[in-house]
């Protein structure tokens, strides 16, 4: 392989020290790669840029011949049934895994390599952007099958929901702690009054979708739990700019194009916001806004 380095967004956060065992592991990849290559009888390229947070992933080569992408993690509670989720779709809308680690604080993963691999976030207008986020839900929202190793959306709500009780306190005085109160509770709530559970992205938006020959475009980087699809269409419109400025409109088009009830997906997208605007205050008019539509 060619000489060990970290692409730019994990060297930064890694080096940030805001996670202290993300730093450690970083700093054990030099040897924990090539531990992987070998095992996997891999070349491998040099890592993609930027990367992101939490992984080292670069295009690699089996000895075979066959183009993967080898994925190195940190593990984190969120991404924790990566590879399980990608097998239970089996490639139909998402990348397939061929084998995957666990050991210590990594999480490798080989994967498919789709080519192109331009983001959708890249090369479509935001509308259309859309409409593939959509398609792509509608496709890969199945129910699980018994045994299952998936947890459920709600014990996800609940350790965030948490974290936001412990900030609410240093939350501008302005704001109305009704209102706040309002949306954390419809947050723990809203994942317990459905019976339609199916597995879950949890994180898909357009910077998680990417062009790919067998298919236009493949899922990659999910965080699948199990529980309610209409909560699937809120990380999408979280990275759209047109929440900022027609929330309502928004929620109101995600919902038909993927056949969801507007008003419950105005709930959620209200939730959501109420729980992200102390790390991210501009969602609190957001909610707002959703609260009087």
């Amino acid at each position: 392989m060619t000489a060990f380095r970290l692409p730019a967004k994990l060297s930064e956060f890694a080096a940030g020290g805001q996670e202290p065992r993300l730093t450690a592991w970083a700093a054990t990849l030099p040897s924990v790669v090539p531990a992987l290559v070998a095992r996997w009888g891999l070349t491998v390229g040099t890592a993609y840029e930027p990367g992101g947070q939490c992984s080292w992933v670069a295009p690699a080569t089996t000895a075979a011949g066959d183009a993967v992408v080898l994925k190195v993690g940190f593990r984190h509670s969120e991404a924790e049934h990566e590879a399980d989720g990608l097998r239970f779709w089996a490639g139909d809308g998402a990348v397939r895994v061929f084998d995957d680690a666990t050991f210590d604080d990594t999480s490798a993963l080989l994967l498919e390599r789709a080519e192109p691999g331009t983001l959708l976030a890249r090369a479509l207008p935001p509308l259309e952007q859309d409409v593939v986020l959509a398609g792509l839900l509608r496709r890969l929202w199945r129910r699980p099958p018994d045994g299952h190793p998936f947890r459920t959306l709600a014990s996800m709500c609940d350790a965030w929901a948490a974290e936001f009780d412990a900030k609410l306190s240093s939350a501008p005085a302005g704001w109305d702690r009704g209102l706040l109160r309002e949306g954390i509770a419809l947050y723990r709530e809203l994942p317990r009054t459905t019976a339609d559970e199916v597995v879950l992205c949890t994180d898909l938006h357009p910077e998680n979708v990417v062009a790919a020959r067998r298919e236009p475009w493949l899922v990659i980087d999910p965080k699948p739990y199990v529980g309610d699809r209409t909560y699937d269409a809120t990380q999408h419109m979280l990275n759209m700019d047109r929440l900022l400025t027609d929330p309502a409109g928004l929620s109101d088009r995600m919902a038909s194009l993927l056949d969801l009830e507007p008003a419950r997906l105005r709930q959620w997208m209200f939730a959501r916001c109420v729980q992200g605007c102390p790390d991210w205050t501009e969602l609190y008019d957001v909610a707002v806004t959703l609260a009087r539509s």
